[in-house]
């Protein structure tokens, strides 16, 4: 999502305004949202496209950003190739950059890998143990914290592997937090 997407939700009055912490809107990462403003951004897009939209599941996005690998990264094992592929530690100057500005992963999705923190629809939970084997979002827990992936432009490559995962509560606003969404097809 970026700035410019997430501003449309803004000036429709039905999500609230972020700040972009001086370093520009437009296709910068929308950032400084929770997962409850994320909610809100998908429930105005679904209303004014006709259209279901969601954040993804955490398996649908592992799914997603892995792009049918099994490597700690969506494009192999060398964590020196990184800066080809996302925002780091090392490359980004401690701030978000342009969405779609490095290499693509092979289902053609932009930025798995570092720039912000996603949003996902499921609960915080320790480990994958209980986990829903549809890939369905895992809702149930006795936290309200949620989940993220990714990994952002602060890390250092080995946080941002396809596989990393935080936790937060849904509330967290930060200026390395942003979302993804997906749309539901229908049947």
């Amino acid at each position: 999502m970026t700035m410019a997407e997430w501003d449309a939700c803004v000036a429709a009055g039905a999500c609230p305004a972020t700040s972009d912490t001086g370093w520009g809107r437009g296709m910068r990462p929308a950032i400084n949202v929770s997962w409850d403003d994320a909610h809100a951004y998908v429930a105005w897009l679904a209303r004014h496209t006709g259209k279901s939209y969601r954040p993804p599941s955490e398996a649908e996005w592992e799914y997603a950003a892995r792009a049918g690998t099994t490597t700690l990264y969506s494009f192999g094992d060398d964590a020196a190739a990184l800066d080809d592929h996302g925002w780091n530690k090392g490359n980004s100057e401690r701030m978000t950059h342009p969405v779609g500005e490095k290499k693509p992963n092979a289902f053609g999705l932009y930025d798995v890998h570092g720039n912000v923190w996603e949003w996902v629809e499921d609960r915080g939970h320790p480990s994958y143990d209980g986990a829903p084997a549809d890939g369905s979002a895992w809702v149930e827990g006795v936290t309200s914290d949620r989940m993220m992936r990714g990994g952002d432009f602060f890390f250092d490559p080995s946080f941002l592997r396809s596989g990393q995962r935080y936790m937060l509560p849904s509330n967290f606003r930060n200026y390395s937090v942003g979302f993804r969404v997906v749309r539901t097809l229908d049947q």
